[in-house]
């Protein structure tokens, strides 16, 4: 269809391609509800739709595809209240999801700061995968650090794997991307795709900061609610402060080192101490 002067005045020709390329580095400034002149405006991304419409308010308010590119939806939608968008294949099949472009950041002020300045002493409660209630919806927030990527998306079963759907929201200068996605729980199945500054996305990354994985010779990471565990462990909490330290047995930790960096102009070939040293 003809990109109508609405249209144009919602998203422009330049912010469509790169988003359905996969290429934008700020998919929250386009995608989700935006105010053009008094009118909200909702966009969204998904290439499976044959129609789309946000529902909101007990009303339904058709998007129309943007034109020049696939997969891509924007709107009109009166009002300031929730929406969620209902699509259809054509083919008889369905859906009705809730939209994670229209919730603000999880991560706060202070967090940020102290991210930025590299001074954070509870990472665990920022970055991986947390499930939690935020702005009136039940979901997980996922939040990785990242900071050479032009772009990182959380793929899984529950976008077929394919980045362009779940891009997130890079938090300024702390190198640290976060999205919440509303719907998701315990037992999610994820990974991070990557695309670097040269343009090229390397192989799907599990979470550095993940609570649970899959069974090898699977290797994605897995939502855990962590939160909702039942510990046990009151007892050595208690006492651990008594341990001598010096003497006591220690825990080793391991991170692969040859997973989160390849040179891709050789093979993808991983790097060695010296040049991960290096960088």
């Amino acid at each position: 269809m003809p990109k109508t002067e609405d249209q144009t005045a919602a998203i422009s020709h330049e912010d469509a391609r790169r988003i359905v390329s996969g290429q934008h580095d700020d998919p929250f400034s386009v995608l989700g509800p935006h105010k053009v002149g008094r009118s909200r405006w909702v966009t969204a991304l998904d290439p499976g739709a044959a129609n789309l419409e946000a529902v909101s308010g007990g009303k339904s308010y058709p998007l129309e595809p943007v034109s020049g590119v696939h997969g891509l939806f924007t709107g009109k939608v009166a009002g300031t209240k929730p929406y969620r968008l209902a699509g259809d294949d054509g083919h008889g099949n369905s859906w009705d999801i809730d939209d994670p472009y229209r919730f603000g950041p999880v991560i706060g002020e202070m967090d940020e700061y102290l991210l930025a300045e590299g001074t954070h002493e509870r990472l665990w409660k920022v970055l991986g995968a947390h499930v939690l209630d935020h702005e009136g919806a039940r979901g997980t927030h996922f939040a990785v650090w990242a900071p050479n990527a032009r772009r990182v998306s959380v793929v899984g079963d529950f976008n077929h794997w394919d980045g362009r759907r779940h891009p997130m929201r890079r938090r300024g200068s702390t190198g640290v991307w976060e999205i919440f996605i509303p719907d998701l729980g315990e037992g999610t199945v994820y990974k991070y795709e990557i695309l670097g500054v040269d343009g090229r996305t390397g192989p799907l990354k599990a979470d550095p900061v993940g609570f649970g994985s899959q069974h090898a010779p699977e290797n994605a990471s897995v939502v855990r609610d962590i939160d909702g565990y039942g510990w046990d462990d009151a007892q050595w909490m208690a006492s651990r402060g008594a341990a001598n330290g010096r003497e006591a047995p220690i825990s080793v930790y391991e991170v692969h080192l040859g997973s989160w960096k390849r040179k891709h102009d050789e093979g993808g070939r991983s790097l060695s101490y010296k040049e991960l040293a290096k960088e």
